[in-house]
């Protein structure tokens, strides 16, 4: 696999790296030895697949609290998606700061996504399908989040004519940092 740092501390594009033959390509996509050697949290406690019908559907901007706080891998397995993620470490040198990549089934690309950190999506076509492995389980009393276009982070999401999305996800309030 190939590990590409990006602009956000801790965070990283994960890429196969396919050997091909004539019945088409062979590619591991994740090492818990790789994982460690790069300093990511290598733990895999859950894996959870989200299907969506229409291109412009938003999700995020997601997060758990300590002691509860998550790592993840994330891969678009069918159709597309611009994923973002905000570090809201408090002692980071990146705190507050987005980034956000294009992921499809057509590139295989994942992204490493640290504990402290919210993470969302948007579907880029209809009928998106994504991959995530989670470091911890899923705890509803320390599910938390922030809003997909609050100015503190200023994500620049794609144009969507019909954006699709939770209330929930519409209506946080504001960052205070």
């Amino acid at each position: 696999m190939k590990f590409s740092e990006t602009p956000l501390h801790g965070a990283f594009v994960v890429e196969i790296e396919p050997r091909l033959d004539e019945r088409g390509f062979f590619a591991r996509a994740w090492c818990e030895r790789e994982f460690r050697e790069h300093g990511l949290n290598p733990a895999l406690s859950q894996c959870n697949v989200s299907w969506n019908t229409k291109a412009g559907t938003l999700h995020g901007m997601h997060y758990q609290e300590a002691p509860y706080a998550e790592a993840k891998l994330v891969r678009c397995t069918r159709g597309a998606m611009f994923d973002a993620i905000v570090d809201l470490r408090l002692d980071s040198p990146t705190y507050t700061r987005w980034y956000g990549l294009e992921l499809s089934a057509d590139n295989r690309r994942m992204i490493y996504v640290p504990e402290g950190f919210a993470h969302g999506y948007q579907t880029l076509v209809d009928d998106t399908e994504l991959y995530y492995q989670v470091s911890v389980p899923y705890q509803p009393n320390a599910a938390r989040g922030v809003r997909w276009d609050d100015p503190a982070f200023g994500i620049q999401w794609p144009e969507a004519s019909g954006r699709t999305m939770a209330e929930r996800d519409r209506t946080y309030p504001d960052f205070q940092p």
